[in-house]
């Protein structure tokens, strides 16, 4: 959450990466910009009932942490379901814990109905961060859960009935477990699971609320201690043997995280275009962890050599959110990511062999994010424009800062920010101000209404959810695309579709686990902006085969088997 960390010795070769973002020539006039839609919080009318379990106090840093939203079709029917992660608080955990997750299936007329207890997902604990990946390629995609004292898999039997099978997996993990992510790093078809770790926090011997003047102060208040001043856990990641069980092979891959950093949001990507998985690790007040895919099962660690591990001023941040995206349309992915209070959240612009550059400052990106703390955040394209925009969940980790004078908050604004199309961010968060500060942790993104629009679902801290519909408001085309491997593991994980429009070149990936400990619709958006139709979609599965779709029409939702083409396309509303 803070960072304490300084390598004095890359101040002056990390400050010189601060250049200015490069320009990319628009593919549709500056004129014909989209106006900014309109977000409209629907939770309570559309039946998210549940709230997030917390204490008022937060005198406890695991009291913190928590809050992963999810994205699923639990049932297969089309239609997203939402997940959201509990919490608990000391003294429900030591008398058994909460149920970790709530699961809510979207009925008719846009309704969601809690079946939680239904579909079978009764493990109790203290629930922190989620991710969604058919694990076994049965066609039914199965949830894993990370939590404070041991995590859960639940495999999906269909119609939204789940088994625990987290034992039997060898999944559990236990310690402080935060973010999660799901990739197929071997390509051998089935999808292993990176899971990052915390502080150890030991339930039987409780720090003392403000009892350490360096580790339990804030501004001169007295506040929860850490992560400062405690030992940090190990990461882990699960190799799938393929059979319904799992290998931890984090030190055989070169992923043992030997200095025990503050690990927290995960995210899968191929930063470098070869074709294989490389992992991002968000570490709280420690630098950050990029793992480059050596492709045969192990990875070398390169974040400080990439540039991507610190800010630009050389020093290490208080990270938590992540995301990967190409923002200026050059090909190649670039990172966002979210930081503490008084850290500016950061933009890694990649720049291919010459690593990554820190341009929050020249994006527009630093100032308004300075004071804030940020949490859920993704690349997403608001407005259909085909220019990824960003979205970023705000709440400070201490109650205590409202007694402080000077305009500190506990609840934060959401920040919404638009691609000007040349390399800066225009601040548009004024388009959010009815939607009221929380101290929210994670947000989940994806189009929940079918309607060709990215909506929202968002965790606040001991509150109910937030659910931002996109209200749209323009013409601009859109196209998702729904992907099933055949030779590639079931759910598509780690393929790319590159899609041709017009002038306008775009690609996404197929991710599982990301933001602050959350998971997104598994389905690749695109904005097409005026175009009508797609000249050409490259998709690239993770067995290495690649195949090419031809003049495919705008606003539909397509389904993709890898190798058998088009299996249904379902049309969009007219924009």
């Amino acid at each position: 959450m803070r960072a304490i960390f300084s390598l004095g010795l890359l101040l002056s070769l990390c400050a010189s990466a601060q250049t200015a973002a490069p320009k990319s020539p628009p593919s549709q006039s500056q004129a014909s910009q989209s106006q900014v839609p309109h977000f409209k919080d629907v939770a309570k009318e559309a039946g998210l009932t549940v709230s997030h379990i917390s204490t008022p106090e937060k005198k406890y840093i695991v009291e913190s942490m928590s809050g992963g939203a999810g994205l699923i079709d639990c049932d297969n029917d089309g239609k997203l379901d939402i997940i959201t992660v509990n919490g608990s608080t000391i003294d429900r955990y030591r008398q058994g814990g909460d149920p970790m997750i709530t699961l809510y299936h979207q009925d008719a007329d846009f309704k969601f109905t809690n079946i939680t207890a239904p579909a079978g997902l009764a493990r109790k604990g203290w629930g922190m961060g989620v991710a969604v990946a058919d694990y076994d390629n049965d066609g039914l995609p199965d949830i894993y859960v990370t939590g404070f004292g041991g995590n859960a898999l639940y495999r999906n039997l269909g119609n939204c009935k789940f088994d625990d099978v987290t034992d039997k997996a060898g999944v559990a993990a236990g310690g402080f477990s935060t973010g999660t992510a799901w990739a197929d790093y071997d390509r051998d078809g089935f999808v292993d699971l990176y899971v990052s770790r915390y502080v150890h926090f030991d339930m039987d011997h409780l720090p003392t609320f403000g009892s350490d003047e360096k580790n339990c102060r804030f501004k001169g208040i007295l506040v929860q201690c850490g992560p400062w001043g405690m030992i940090g856990e190990s990461d882990l990641l699960f190799h799938n043997r393929g059979d319904g069980t799992f290998e931890e092979v984090s030190k055989k891959a070169g992923m043992e995280d030997v200095n025990r950093y503050y690990g927290l949001g995960v995210i899968w990507g191929d930063y470098d275009n070869d074709g294989w998985p490389d992992l991002y690790v968000a570490n709280d007040a420690g630098p950050n962890y990029l793992y480059h895919n050596q492709h045969d099962g192990t990875f070398e660690e390169v974040g400080m050599l990439s540039g991507i591990a610190l800010g630009g001023d050389g020093m290490a941040q208080g990270s938590m959110g992540v995301d990967w995206g190409d923002y200026l349309h050059q090909g190649r992915l670039s990172m966002f990511v979210t930081n503490f209070h008084e850290q500016p959240d950061t933009l890694y612009l990649n720049q291919g062999k010459d690593g990554f550059s820190d341009v929050s400052y020249p994006a527009k990106l630093a100032q308004p994010t300075f004071l804030k703390v940020g949490w859920g955040t993704a690349f997403f394209d608001m407005d259909n424009d085909g220019w990824l925009d960003i979205f970023i969940a705000n709440g400070h980790v201490y109650p205590q800062v409202d007694s402080i004078p000077g305009g500190l908050s506990y609840r934060e604004p959401i920040q919404l920010f638009r691609n000007r199309r040349d390399g800066t961010f225009q601040d548009v968060s004024s388009t959010l101000a009815g939607i009221p500060p929380e101290s929210r942790r994670g947000a989940a993104f994806g189009d929940i209404n079918n309607n060709g629009n990215i909506d929202v679902v968002l965790v606040n801290v001991g509150s109910l959810p937030t659910l931002l519909l996109n209200q749209g408001g323009n013409h601009n085309h859109r196209a998702l695309f729904k992907l099933a491997g055949t030779k590639s593991n079931r759910s598509a994980i780690g393929a790319r579709v590159t899609v041709k429009a017009g002038k306008l070149v775009q690609f996404s990936e197929v991710r599982a686990g990301g933001s602050y400990i959350s998971q997104n619709d598994p389905r690749l958006h695109f904005g097409l902006g005026v175009e009508t139709k797609m000249n050409e979609v490259e998709i690239r599965w993770p067995s290495g085969k690649v195949e090419v779709l031809r003049d495919l029409p705008g606003d539909f939702i397509y389904s993709i088997a890898e190798g058998q083409g088009i299996e249904s396309k379902l049309p969009l509303p007219p924009p």
